[in-house]
């Protein structure tokens, strides 16, 4: 019963019709948590374009500055030789096939794959576990190459990937409640700023349609897109 009161006394402190600023949605969202943890705050980007079409699909990387609160458990697939450098950078998991068989069995419980480009022919057949999890190892997002020390490193600093999915939305964390709204404001700029690069060419129209910051279990705030736009 606490929960469904404290839920709608935060619904109540957000005005639906309006559109906030980025400084004003990252103070309000610390106001309207309703969990008693330290929960995630996501950014929801609704974008014009058509996903559907291979030159509109939106994809790449962003280090926030301020990380997303979370220490990103990684997974690096590599060939015995790239297994020692792995370790030292960071990795929480290194090895092959006896991850490939994990995941083949519904493993997933990992934040970030990291890859070889040498093993890429080997965990191909692991694209229909992994690719709608976001976990397939990518060269657009730095996380197929042989610089594994510094593709582990950018994860555990705070580099996020993201995606528009099939509805064009891209949801993606930014921070914790626990963090100020200053730092929730860099990272939500940083973000969209990234977004915005990666706008494609073919995309007509308005191309920031929406967007909605919103902790875990509380309302969503809408966001003026229109002054995001630097």
């Amino acid at each position: 019963m606490g929960i469904t009161k404290n839920r709608k006394a935060a619904a109540g402190k957000v005005d639906g019709n309006k559109l906030y600023s980025l400084k004003d949605a990252s103070s309000l969202v610390k106001t309207v948590n309703c969990t008693k943890f330290d929960s995630s705050v996501d950014l929801h980007i609704r974008l014009g374009v058509d996903p559907k079409k291979a030159d509109q699909s939106v994809r790449g990387t962003v280090t926030l500055p301020h990380g997303t609160g979370k220490t990103k458990k990684v997974l690096v697939l590599c060939t015995p030789d790239k297994d020692e450098e792995a370790k030292k950078a960071g990795a929480d998991f290194v090895g092959l096939e006896e991850y490939i068989q994990k995941i083949e069995g519904g493993w997933t419980d990992v934040d970030v794959i990291v890859a070889t480009p040498s093993v890429m022919p080997k965990i191909g057949k692991l694209g229909k576990i992994l690719g709608p999890r976001n976990l397939m190892p990518n060269p657009k997002t730095g996380t197929v190459t042989n610089d594994i020390t510094a593709a582990v490193a950018d994860v555990k600093a705070g580099k996020v990937a993201f995606k528009v999915d099939k509805a064009g939305i891209v949801h993606a964390s930014i921070g914790r409640v626990s963090f100020t709204p200053e730092k929730l404001a860099e990272n939500s700029q940083e973000l969209l700023n990234a977004i915005i690069k990666a706008k494609p060419a073919s995309a007509k129209g308005t191309y920031l349609k929406s967007v909605f910051m919103a902790s875990t279990m509380s309302p969503s705030i809408g966001i003026d897109a229109k002054v995001l736009i630097q």
